[in-house]
């Protein structure tokens, strides 16, 4: 028996003027762990204004330290040493920096656009703990904002709590939830799906239950979900999101190698920056693994996930 959960919520009006110029405050405050750890250990290798090899490694270490890692620190480095090359010796390095940073995570940038297609179903998968939930939440409010109706699908169908806690979210949203307690979470999406199209539903957001992707038998069982999705229209799910926490720096790339396989991700969400000094975790996954960085997280509110824009990112990181 599907159950489909209906409340009233407070008002989701449209993101105002004031909310767009405050985001970037925002974002930098978010970021400050991040950027601390990065600009806090050069601050005396910039004003240094050279790049010697004492500066280059000094750079080397703090980008490393700030979960760069390897492959996209060493990018950096040479994209830095050909613009101090190319400047003469001479110029500012920091804005080097930057600019290298920024050229290598502008192809991350990419704004998800719901299309013509009804329903545009969007499928989030990740790690348990990851956000996915909350991001669900957070994506409803964004979509409504944009006067799109959404429906969520809860395809947890084995944690009460999740299914619960997206309850809430379709409550405080006032969007309904098509849940299922127990069983088969690919007939909760087959039955999402079904209920969008006969109600109309612009978009819907189907939730999945967090699995680790050494977890074969769930990586199996996920196929499946995007299967039966496939099922009601082949040219759904439209958009598949990866949810990471920016708390597990390095690991946050093994989980887009691992579930890109698995789903052929779409595009990618990253909750949590305001926590954690890890923010260049997203460098890495520039380098070594490009999928689209589609929102970024920094706080818990509702207007608190926003596209990821590439040039905010890097002056709220780097300064």
């Amino acid at each position: 028996m599907f159950d489909i959960f209906k409340r009233k919520s407070a008002e989701a009006g449209p993101t105002t003027a004031e909310d767009k110029q405050n985001w970037a405050a925002r974002l930098k405050a978010g970021l400050a762990k991040s950027r601390e750890k990065l600009v806090g250990a050069l601050g005396a290798t910039f004003s240094r204004k050279t790049l010697d090899e004492d500066t280059l490694d000094s750079l080397e270490t703090a980008l490393i330290g700030a979960d760069v890692g390897m492959p996209a620190t060493q990018h950096l480095l040479d994209g830095l040493k050909a613009r101090w090359k190319k400047a003469g010796g001479e110029g500012d390095p920091q804005a080097m920096l930057k600019a290298a940073l920024l050229e290598l995570l502008t192809p991350l940038e990419k704004p998800l656009v719901v299309t013509s297609a009804r329903p545009f179903v969007i499928m989030l998968a990740g790690v348990n703990g990851a956000g996915k939930t909350t991001s669900i939440g957070k994506l409803a409010h964004y979509f409504q904002a944009q006067g799109l109706s959404v429906l969520l699908a809860a395809g947890d169908t084995f944690r009460a709590a999740a299914r619960e806690q997206l309850a809430a979210w379709g409550a405080r949203n006032d969007v309904a939830v098509i849940a299922q307690d127990g069983g088969d979470p690919a007939a909760v999406m087959f039955d999402a799906i079904a209920a969008a199209k006969a109600r109309g539903i612009d978009v819907v957001l189907a939730d999945t239950a967090g699995r680790l992707p050494t977890q074969l038998h769930l990586m199996d069982e996920i196929r499946k979900v995007r299967r039966v999705i496939q099922k009601t229209d082949p040219t759904a799910p439209h958009e598949t999101l990866l949810v990471l926490d920016a708390n597990t720096g390095q690991n946050a790339l093994a989980q887009v190698t691992a579930f890109d396989a698995a789903l052929s991700l779409t595009g990618l969400v990253m909750t949590k920056l305001d926590g954690t000094a890890k923010g260049g975790v997203v460098a890495a996954i520039a380098k070594q693994h490009p999928v689209p960085l589609c929102f970024i997280g920094v706080g818990e509110g509702l207007d608190d996930l926003k596209p990821f824009v590439a040039s905010e990112f890097v002056d709220a990181l780097v300064g």
